[in-house]
């Protein structure tokens, strides 16, 4: 009887790896999508570490029973309850490995969209201080700079001598440097976005 108890309780710790993974999981989760996120430019750790929770819950309710089944099919004499462990800590670590991996392929993306804005403000600048009047020449440093549509259309204002009004222009990546600019009113980017998102 006593050696039954004992058989059990060590497999019952030798499979008592999924909720300590877990947890270490969702931290290594939210620093990796905060570091390299898999979607957009860029995403706070609150935000990954909330992504990276549900993820990992999701894996270990849809994952954990069939792929327990498995193992148990696989090695009939390990424990349900172990089983069932050994699949939960591989689904949520196959969940990290994903968002790595989706994380390293979307880099790319983030680093041209950042090339891109870049040089659309570049584009804003120049031509903002070609056109504009003087109240706005003096702050073409402070230009402000929103993407549309990442990578190829972007929003830059320059605010005037009171911040109350600001001068804009549409930047376009895709078109010849002489056609990229066009002047696009006096709505901050702060009240313009608002009105996009």
């Amino acid at each position: 009887m006593e050696s039954g108890w004992w058989q059990r309780w060590r497999w019952r710790h030798r499979g008592a790896w999924l909720w300590p993974v877990f947890v270490a999981a969702i931290v290594a989760d939210a620093v990796l999508e905060h570091a390299r996120p898999p979607a957009g430019d860029r995403e706070s750790l609150v935000s990954a570490a909330l992504v990276g929770l549900v993820l990992n819950l999701l894996a270990v309710l849809l994952c954990s029973r069939p792929v327990g089944g498995l193992l148990r099919r696989a090695k009939p004499d390990l424990p349900r309850v172990v089983a069932r462990n050994y699949a939960g800590t591989t689904a949520v670590l196959a969940v990290s490995v994903a968002l790595l991996l989706a994380g390293v392929v979307h880099h790319g993306t983030v680093l041209a969209n950042q090339s891109a804005m870049r040089d659309a403000t570049v584009r804003a600048e120049a031509w903002i201080g070609a056109h504009a009047k003087p109240e706005f020449l003096r702050n073409v440093a402070l230009a402000d700079t929103f993407a549309i549509e990442p990578g190829s259309i972007y929003r830059t204002c320059v605010p005037g001598q009171d911040d109350r009004r600001t001068f804009c222009v549409i930047v376009n990546t895709n078109l010849p440097f002489s056609r990229s600019v066009k002047p696009d009113g006096y709505t901050p980017n702060s009240v313009f976005a608002s009105g996009v998102g």
